[in-house]
């Protein structure tokens, strides 16, 4: 058994019905998910008691490009190793098919790592049991309601209500925790995805290598990612623009020979960017990831801000739980910290998204050049590496000029 399919197996052993009716926890996570797992895990280590919650059963398919990029490598806190299905050290850029350039190198550490986001999640989640946490799934949240004695109660389909001092949501995009702490994402776009099932020549052609297409619709991109004999397959933009998107996903995969081969899976997901100054807290309820809005505005890259997002809020969660046992209910106050980290850890990778992507909208065939150029694409590629970020870049006067040109 591969150690990819004993976490799967062990997250299954971690789960089971509704929580006890009347079981009161220090945290409950909402959603099992990166972020989910990430401050399930944190919190439980932290000595708190942790409940997390999940609406699907595990392990379920996510639609994911499952890049990790080196700041989900840095952060995720798990061995990979038996869940890494391919590595990638060549990449092909092009701008909707044409001007291809493809760079790459050898006897060197990858720069991408592809998983499968079931096999992730299902780590992650068993990690989490480890450090102490349990785990419940097929359990849908409803609402949550902050009571005047100091706990969460939230109110789950078909079972009774819970209870926590702190609750994490988690619960991805269209959640009932993000609604709750009244989070506001003006940049909404739409992935198309599929899982195509190549045969052994094909599956040969794209090892080690990946693909990203600049594409027709502003602000869009393609990409193939090699998981040995599944491509993963998608487009992403716009949500306003579906239509176009929808023609630029089947010519794409028409584009790349794929249309007749076989898909385990095709579907599509919506990513939500979070507003400058959208609340990341309402009294006892944080969110993190995807619930909260947290990605980033170019990429649409949401793995290393939900595990980094996750952990921070696991954090804050147990360390005011503790702070509460020790002084009272003012302990709580920990909780105020939290959205201030994510702002000094977060924000600025944020903006420098939302600046890049301005300039990518307004002049994709000169970002294209660019990136597609060989001082550049080293650049591009300690980016995905997580050697630098675009915010530090953004810092050097020269690049800051580029992209503000560029974004005119």
């Amino acid at each position: 058994m591969t150690r990819g399919a004993q976490w799967r197996e062990n997250a299954v052993e971690a789960t089971g019905g509704p929580v006890d009716p009347g079981t009161d926890y220090d945290a409950i996570v909402v959603g099992a998910g990166p972020a989910g797992g990430s401050a399930a895990q944190a919190a439980a280590a932290a000595g708190a008691r942790v409940c997390v919650l999940e609406r699907s059963s595990m392990p379920r398919y996510k639609t994911c490009g499952g890049g990790l990029v080196g700041l989900s490598t840095d952060h995720v806190g798990i061995d990979l190793s038996g869940l890494v299905r391919s590595t990638v050290s060549s990449l092909t850029m092009t701008l909707d098919g044409r001007y291809q350039v493809s760079r790459g190198r050898v006897d060197a550490a990858p720069w991408l790592s592809m998983v499968m986001r079931a096999d992730l999640d299902a780590a992650l989640l068993a990690a989490a049991r480890a450090a102490g946490a349990s785990v419940r799934t097929g359990v849908q949240v409803l609402g949550l309601r902050e009571t005047a004695d100091g706990w969460v109660q939230v109110r789950v389909r078909d079972g009774a209500e819970l209870r926590a001092r702190v609750v994490i949501g988690a619960d991805g995009t269209s959640g009932r925790c993000g609604t709750h702490v009244g989070v506001h994402c003006d940049q909404v776009d739409v992935g198309l995805e599929g899982e195509f099932v190549a045969d052994q020549a094909l599956a040969d052609r794209w090892a080690g290598r990946m693909l990203l297409d600049w594409g027709p619709v502003p602000g869009s991109y393609g990409w193939v990612f090699p998981k040995g004999r599944v491509l993963t397959v998608g487009v992403i933009g716009d949500r306003a623009q579906g239509g176009a998107l929808r023609g630029y996903y089947r010519r794409f995969v028409e584009r790349l020979g794929l249309t007749d081969v076989p898909r385990q899976h095709d579907s599509g997901h919506l990513t939500r960017v979070r507003a400058v100054g959208s609340p990341l807290r309402r009294g006892r309820v944080l969110v993190a990831g995807d619930a909260a809005g947290l990605l980033d505005p170019w990429t649409r890259e949401g793995i290393s801000f939900a595990l980094r997002s996750g952990r921070l809020a696991g954090e804050a969660a147990a360390a005011a739980v503790g702070a509460a046992r020790a002084t009272g209910p003012s302990g709580l106050a920990a909780l105020d910290g939290y959205p201030d980290r994510v702002e000094t850890i977060l924000g600025p990778e944020m903006v420098a998204g939302r600046e890049v992507l301005g300039a990518f909208i307004r002049r994709p065939a000169v970002m294209h050049a660019i990136l597609a150029s060989p001082g550049t694409f080293g650049l591009f590629t300690r980016l995905i590496e997580g050697r630098t970020t675009v915010a530090r870049q953004l810092r050097r006067p020269g690049v800051r000029a580029v992209v503000a040109a560029l974004a005119r």
